[in-house]
């Protein structure tokens, strides 16, 4: 029973991917890129096809709404090993799923729920134009009034996407409300459908994963929003569908290890300065919901010296580690 982590633009980094394929992760993603920026050769959109053999399998995933660009970002995505070095891409995934307002308000993303002709069309491009299997992210539909998926699905098949992850919200829901995974199960349920059908929306705990397996049918799901600041999500499910019972939590002292080899990953990777700031959405998180934390949460957050922030998750393991560690289902608490 597959358990994927799915893109998240300044969540998924390579230090992020590391320690989530190191919980047990089954298929890693990179953070979304654009193809306008890949084929202007913008250094940031290059760097973000770097991957390692560490990570593999992994997914580089694109996005726009021009096709000869998109076809253009696919053909260096297969390339990603020789143009930005390291691993590169076992998987090339078309995010037709990304719902905010500067991606799909100009077409990309979720806003080519609007014109699914255009979005199959780009689709079947890619998929003539590399070598690497295709797979395709979207959601149910634009609105409640549009929830195109289940023919979408075949669509997409038909032009010869490998698989397909649907996340059960519309575009116009962002992410609130509860996602609705019956269209889900209805795709499954199409006798036409052969494709592995991947199921993301709501995961947030091993119980969730198993029902979205038992109820409806699905060939994996993808973990997004429940992993930040909680990565052993995926040890958690995995044990959970496997033998049916629950881990304990991860202990205070186990999380600052984690967070000291997350941080001096993020270092390595990409320098000290950029290393410590993008780190900064992560650490607070691995211990959100400890009582009195706030000023050492604005120490997590602010210091820029790395042995001042090592210096302070070790006082956090000194203060709290005998403390019963708070319930973390991501840092959305979803």
């Amino acid at each position: 029973m597959p358990v994927f982590l799915a893109p998240m633009e300044d969540v998924t980094d390579h230090s992020f991917r590391i320690i989530c394929k190191e919980f047990g992760a089954d298929m890693v993603y990179t953070e979304f890129i654009p193809s306008d920026g890949l084929i202007r050769d913008a250094a940031k959109a290059i760097a973000k096809m770097r991957t390692s053999e560490s990570e593999a399998p992994i997914g580089i995933q694109i996005y726009g709404n021009i096709p000869e660009s998109m076809v253009s970002a696919a053909k260096m995505a297969e390339q990603a090993a020789e143009i930005a070095g390291g691993h590169g891409a076992d998987v090339i995934d078309i995010n037709f799923g990304c719902p905010v307002n500067k991606i799909a308000g100009r077409g990309a993303g979720s806003g080519m729920m609007k014109d699914p002709d255009k979005m199959v069309m780009i689709t079947k491009m890619i998929v003539d134009a590399v070598s690497k299997p295709v797979t395709v992210k979207t959601r149910l539909g634009w609105d409640e009034d549009s929830k195109i998926i289940v023919e979408l699905a075949e669509r997409l098949q038909d032009v010869g996407i490998s698989a397909l992850t649907v996340h059960g919200r519309t575009r116009c829901q962002m992410y609130k409300g509860e996602a609705d995974w019956t269209l889900i199960g209805k795709i499954k349920e199409n006798p036409r459908m052969h494709i592995p059908i991947i199921g993301n929306g709501d995961i947030n705990s091993p119980q969730k994963a198993k029902e979205a397996f038992d109820r409806f049918g699905v060939d994996g799901i993808m973990v997004g929003r429940a992993s930040f600041g909680h990565p052993w999500i995926f040890k958690e499910i995995k044990h959970y569908l496997k033998t049916g019972e629950v881990l304990p939590s991860m202990s205070i002292r186990e999380r600052v290890s984690l967070a000291k080899r997350h941080l001096s990953l993020s270092i390595e990777t990409k320098g000290e300065i950029r290393g410590i700031l993008e780190m900064r959405r992560h650490l607070s998180c691995y211990f959100k919901g400890l009582p009195e934390f706030k000023d050492t949460r604005i120490k997590l957050v602010t210091l820029t010296d790395p042995g001042e922030l090592m210096d302070t998750l070790d006082y956090i393991s000194e203060k709290w580690g005998d403390s019963e560690p708070p319930q973390v289902s991501g840092v959305y608490g979803i």
